[in-house]
């Protein structure tokens, strides 16, 4: 004897299907974030290795033995990088004081135009000044703290390094691997959601690479136009941003107009802001549409409330893996729609399957 109607036992199975879908992510996320020393160079190593298999690939392809293939990626990033480190260094020194220096005069600026009483710049540095003897104490154990931040940091860099050797080294495996571990009668189904899932996460390396590097170029020339100082530093900050979508560039624009407002006055800035949103116009009704929606197709919303959750979970770390990462779930869910959605009306059961992968 059914006690509860159709519709609400379906509601109710649908619940439980939900709650045990959330409370495993959420175990998942709690075990990640108490192993994040070692999940975290796993993960950027996924990204780079998304981003420098075409060229390992077309190492392979031209009979490099596949361990120097990889050892010569590698090599190339860390030339890469660090001349790109070394160059953003160079401008951020040579131009970073004048920066500072503007930034200070337009804070001055508002403070005084727009402040209350209490909230001028000298108040806040007596008021810096009175908690910094307080709190000396936490002030020096937060340079320690910094110190081993910085080494944690580069450590995580060096063995996310070595594993992206080894993932591109080792990739021909990676679908021999996913097959042995996933169930025999299911093993066709896994494969095709791993290969969607990292070929979505692959996408949005290169596109966001891509498309970073356009952005900084185009704001450092207007700047440049615009004789904004310390128009490479302010490049090279907006290319850095472009990997956290939305927020990385709502912030690099506004510096770029800071900057110019305190150097150079008001119609330098409304050309500057004229320039940021020219740019961030061309990203988003042309760059983004060309390059991101055939590998990555992500609402917006969906796109923030990722970041948001990234930056509630792991901080900066957690809003830079936040996109891929649901680009990746985004692409397993659509493998899904495709292989199980419900034939169209007049179309056979068999015709209904996914792509062959």
């Amino acid at each position: 004897m059914q006690l509860l109607p159709d519709p609400v036992r379906r509601f109710a199975a649908w619940c439980a299907v939900l709650l045990l879908a959330s409370g495993v992510a959420w175990v998942a996320i709690r075990i990640c974030v108490e192993l994040r020393t070692a999940v975290t160079p796993v993960l950027l190593a996924l990204l780079g290795t998304a981003l420098l298999r075409p060229l390992h690939r077309r190492l392979v392809r031209a009979r490099v033995q596949r361990s120097l293939a990889a050892g010569l990626t590698c090599v190339a990033v860390v030339a890469v990088v660090g001349g790109a480190v070394y160059v953003v260094v160079t401008a951020l020194v040579d131009s970073g004081a004048q920066i500072l220096a503007s930034l200070r005069h337009a804070a001055r600026g508002i403070a005084e135009h727009f402040g209350a009483a209490g909230t001028s710049l000298d108040d806040l540095a007596t008021n810096a000044r009175e908690l910094l003897g307080k709190f000396g104490g936490t002030a020096a154990s937060g340079v320690i703290s910094g110190v081993s931040v910085v080494g944690e940091t580069i450590a995580v860099a060096v063995l996310a390094l070595l594993l992206v050797f080894f993932f591109l080294r080792d990739s021909d495996r990676a679908v021999a691997t996913v097959r042995a571990v996933a169930p025999p009668h299911s093993a066709d189904t896994v494969e095709a959601m791993a290969r969607r899932a990292y070929g979505a996460v692959e996408g949005f390396m290169r596109g966001t690479t891509f498309i970073a590097l356009i952005d900084a170029f185009c704001i450092t020339v207007g700047l440049l136009v615009l004789r904004v100082p310390g128009a490479l530093g302010l490049g090279a900050l907006v290319f850095v941003g472009a990997y956290i979508p939305y927020l990385g560039a709502f912030i690099s624009g506004t510096v770029s107009v800071l900057v110019a407002l305190a150097d150079r006055g008001f119609v330098i800035a409304v050309w500057a802001l004229g320039v940021v949103v020219a740019v961030q116009v061309l990203e988003g009704h042309v760059l983004q549409p060309v390059i991101q929606s055939r590998t990555v197709q992500m609402h917006p919303a969906v796109v923030l409330l990722a970041l948001t959750a990234g930056a509630a979970v792991a901080g900066i770390l957690g809003m830079l893996l936040a996109v891929p990462l649901t680009a990746a779930a985004f692409g397993i869910v659509h493998e899904l729609q495709d292989r199980y959605a419900a034939p169209p009306p007049g179309t056979s059961p068999g015709s209904a399957g996914g792509p062959d992968s």
